[in-house]
């Protein structure tokens, strides 16, 4: 009876010390997927310079769509945090469609060799930002799912694990996504 009870032990001590290791391991897949998102993030806040700097040229007079797409660049920059740094990534990406949008005012500007190759350089690392995102998103899911099964549970808050939040695009935003697009000919 005595080997029976000390086997039980073992098997739950086992379990536990696997279960936490998973746990852990979770929690560093979160971590990294952030970190991925941090340095698409990078390489898209040092196209912008660059985006403006051509545009400055082009369009010297549109200095209100300069200083916003600068300012959404800075606070994006600043933002700590997932919920932060969503939105202040969600204003800094409607600021550069209003500056990509300036290239349909301006012909010599889209014709522009650079102009059309930042493009280029800023839809790749908004692919790449996309697939980052969805990384993260997913690799919080199976976290917060993993410490909300049964029995986890019952210790992983003791343990130091807590929910992560998603990066999510925010209400304004999914309001407009989720509205059909207009076409007007």
């Amino acid at each position: 009876m005595g080997w029976v009870i000390l086997g039980l032990l073992a098997a739950v001590i086992v379990y536990l010390v696997i279960t936490y290791n998973g746990l852990v391991a979770m929690r560093q897949r979160v971590g990294q997927a952030f970190a991925d998102i941090d340095v698409q993030l990078k390489q898209r806040h040092d196209l912008i310079p660059n985006l403006i700097e051509t545009v400055k040229g082009y369009a010297a007079h549109e200095r209100g769509t300069l200083d916003a797409v600068i300012a959404a660049r800075n606070a994006a920059q600043g933002a700590t945090g997932v919920h932060a740094q969503a939105a202040a990534e969600q204003q800094l990406s409607g600021a550069v469609g209003r500056l990509l949008a300036l290239g349909e005012a301006y012909p010599d500007l889209k014709a522009s060799a650079n102009f059309q190759q930042l493009q280029v350089d800023l839809g790749n690392v908004e692919d790449k930002l996309a697939a980052a995102r969805r990384f993260f998103n997913n690799a919080v899911g199976e976290f917060n799912g993993a410490i909300q099964a049964f029995p986890a549970v019952l210790f992983a808050p003791q343990m130091g694990f807590t929910p992560r939040e998603f990066f999510d695009v925010g209400e304004v935003a999914r309001t407009q996504l989720d509205a059909p697009p207009t076409v007007k000919f």
